[in-house]
């Protein structure tokens, strides 16, 4: 069985994505097969194996963002479907499609999954400079969640009025833009310095979960990071 839908991937169009406004994003159906998604839908880590992560205290006074989370690693326990999927991430079509897209082959990856409740949202934020984009993937289908709970990601557009490091509202934004977020969608998005987002406060019902998976892609340049090193060391004292 195959998880991602090589074609999907190779129709993206890259000068669409870069285009987008307010910075790249894009929110497409259909990135995984039919037989892939449900898959891994019916096979996700379960409860019990992420933590509870709530009232975090975040830079530059936002609320906090809470959430159930679990980080990848190789020692996490998963169900074979997911085993497999984490290998064709791993693998060199998906790393060309994000290479494509972000237009840089400097990245590495890394994972998590997050299951929200109700009363929690993700405040209006920029990612950390170090973040080259994040490309997430909804687990949420018409058995289990309703549009009116919410749980879309907002893409968020400041007409370049607000510093990265400040706390706005959502309703400071010129305008909000919902993802689709039930079924087979995800969204990929690229880190500008404006790139606004966040997921308004859930409301569905005890025993539900937004449930999503992030490949959040980072920036990977060692011999910049040794060369900023190294020039701390040498510098001279006051």
């Amino acid at each position: 069985m195959r998880y991602l839908d090589l074609a999907a991937l190779e129709h993206m169009d890259t000068q669409a994505f870069q285009q987008q406004y307010p910075y790249p994003w894009v929110n497409p159906a259909g990135l995984l097969t039919e037989e892939g998604y449900a898959a891994l839908r019916q096979s996700l880590p379960a409860i019990e194996q992420l933590t509870p992560v709530f009232g975090k205290p975040r830079r530059y006074g936002q609320r906090s963002h809470d959430r159930l989370a679990l980080e990848y690693s190789p020692n996490v326990e998963l169900s074979p479907h997911w085993q497999a999927f984490m290998a064709e991430l791993t693998g060199s079509h998906y790393r060309q499609f994000i290479s494509r897209m972000l237009g840089t082959r400097a990245f590495r990856l890394r994972f998590h999954w997050h299951y929200t409740p109700a009363s929690c949202s993700v405040s209006p934020h920029c990612d950390a400079h170090e973040k080259l984009g994040s490309h997430i993937f909804y687990f949420n289908t018409e058995d289990d969640w309703q549009a009116a709970w919410g749980g879309q990601t907002i893409v968020l557009d400041d007409g370049g009025r607000f510093a990265a490091k400040s706390a706005p509202a959502f309703e400071d934004f010129d305008s909000a833009t919902e993802s689709q977020a039930i079924g087979n969608y995800s969204l990929l998005f690229s880190r500008r310095g404006n790139s606004w987002h966040g997921v308004r406060e859930i409301s569905c019902p005890p025993g539900h979960y937004r449930k999503v998976f992030i490949v959040v892609i980072d920036e990977y340049r060692p011999f910049k990071r040794f060369a900023k090193k190294l020039k701390g060391l040498f510098k001279p004292a006051a």
